[in-house]
């Protein structure tokens, strides 16, 4: 008795860790101790599960958290700030797929009693297994194994079909009177076809959406796994995550001003299509230019993006900004939030290079100081500064709020090439008369400006 109270108080305490930890990470500013709270909290339900009256396998139990933390710790430090998207991609599946595998087992050891139980181990396995399988396809494309999106020929029927008959045949399980491995094997081929079909088309600026709702399933899937176990701080766990990664994606979703339904079958596919022609031609600008430019400004606004994460120029940038700042130039950092692969991806990177919080603001927040703006900076962004948005009704991104970059005195635009971003829709923003293009790497770019920032104010 007074070891289930034990594992029972613990597992409360655990719960309350987990929900502190993740109010935590809900800001730049604590997301640190967010991040240690949720770890004791998990540390201590992990401990605590040892003294489950009846528990064995303590030996397997042992190599495979030495296995797991071995591979987390080994690539959490090796991992570049460019990865991370990646990564947190097939964290997020394999947490899905370890719920999956907790109903595959439960199925296999046939002693669940009752409709409901049965009906949410499926769930839960159902849920787990598409966000597992779609994470891994989401991890492919982040990390350039995947080249493209693929649609398949009457996509949205395929959709739909597929997860009929996967529903269908997951009920069928739940009202059998024994568990049959044959349809329980189907069951599972099926939901992980779903989860792979489903992301296979999706791409460019939709992909830090999808990111977060598979993040909400794998909570979802976790909850309903820790209710068929009988565990409390996993049934809490799940649901907190859960909801938090479905607010996150509605919130993501509504700053795209594209529904859910939309981004799952109607993705932007990365091939460039739709939208009006853009008439003019790109204006180039030079380092030095530049330079001058932002040296003599008043106020400078920074547009970071997706090139600067692949360039890995956080650091110059901030180190240019302090240059800036030395000049007597206010410099401030404009965040969408579905820039870069992933939610909060920029906000990431921006803190590692040591950029203090309130220098960084969202769009609602900053999307009124462009007008006042002697330069808008923008560095490797381009959907998210597309003024196509506002004013082309056959481009796929309009009716999305964007960061009014174009509406500055002078726009710089730090890119690559003259090719088009990520989703493949040609960006009106670098034809217009106030914008002139800065060509190479931002790493390399923004390092020839800080050299004639620095000659500038000698």
């Amino acid at each position: 008795m007074a070891i289930k109270w034990l594992i029972d108080a613990s597992y409360f305490v655990a719960a309350i860790l987990f929900i502190l930890g993740l109010k935590g990470m809900s800001s730049p500013v604590s997301a640190r101790k967010g991040i240690v709270w949720a770890g004791v909290g998990m540390v201590l339900a992990t401990v605590v599960t040892f003294l489950t009256p009846g528990m064995n396998n303590f030996a397997l139990m042992v190599i495979a958290i030495a296995l797991g933390g071995a591979v987390a710790w080994i690539s959490g430090k090796k991992v570049a700030m460019t990865d991370m998207p990646q990564m947190v991609a097939i964290y997020n599946g394999m947490g899905g797929g370890a719920a999956a595998a907790i109903a595959a087992v439960e199925f296999a050891r046939g002693e669940m009693h009752g409709t409901v139980v049965t009906l949410l181990a499926t769930l839960g396995a159902l849920i787990g297994a598409v966000s597992f399988s779609g994470s891994v396809v989401a991890w492919a494309k982040l990390q350039g194994v995947m080249k493209k999106a693929f649609r398949l020929p009457a996509q949205n029927a395929v959709n739909i079909v597929l997860a009929l008959v996967t529903v269908a045949v997951g009920g069928a399980i739940v009202i059998a009177p024994t568990i049959d491995p044959l349809l329980v094997g189907a069951f599972f081929v099926l939901a992980l076809l779903l989860g792979v079909i489903i992301t296979l088309p999706i791409g460019g600026a939709d992909m830090p959406v999808v990111i977060s709702l598979f993040n909400a399933f794998t909570g979802l899937a976790v909850g309903f796994e820790g209710f068929v176990m009988g565990i409390p701080a996993l049934i809490i766990a799940g649901i907190v995550v859960g909801a938090a990664g479905t607010l996150l994606t509605q919130l993501m979703a509504k700053a795209m001003n594209r529904p859910i339904s939309n981004i799952l079958f109607t993705p932007m596919t990365g091939v460039a299509s739709g939208g009006e022609a853009v008439e003019g031609e790109q204006k180039e600008v030079g380092a030095m230019d530049a330079a001058a430019l932002m040296r003599y400004a008043s106020k400078v606004i920074i547009v970071p993006g997706y090139g600067m994460a692949v360039a890995g120029a956080q650091h110059k940038v901030w180190e240019m900004t302090e240059l800036l700042e030395e000049a007597g130039v206010e410099v401030v950092f404009a965040i969408h939030p579905v820039a870069g692969r992933m939610p909060g991806h920029m906000n990431v990177l921006l803190a590692e290079a040591g950029v203090p919080y309130d220098k960084i603001f969202d769009l609602e927040e900053i999307n009124g100081d462009f007008a006042q703006a002697d330069v808008a900076l923008v560095i490797g962004a381009n959907d998210v500064v597309n003024p196509s948005a506002r004013t082309d009704k056959s481009s796929p991104i309009y009716g999305m709020p964007i960061l009014n970059a174009d509406m500055a005195q002078n726009v710089i635009v730090v890119k690559r090439g003259k090719g088009t971003g990520y989703s493949g829709i040609e960006n009106a923003l670098f034809y217009k008369d106030n914008t002139r293009l800065l060509y190479g790497s931002a790493q390399q770019a923004i390092g020839e400006v800080i050299q004639h920032v620095k000659a500038l104010s000698v």
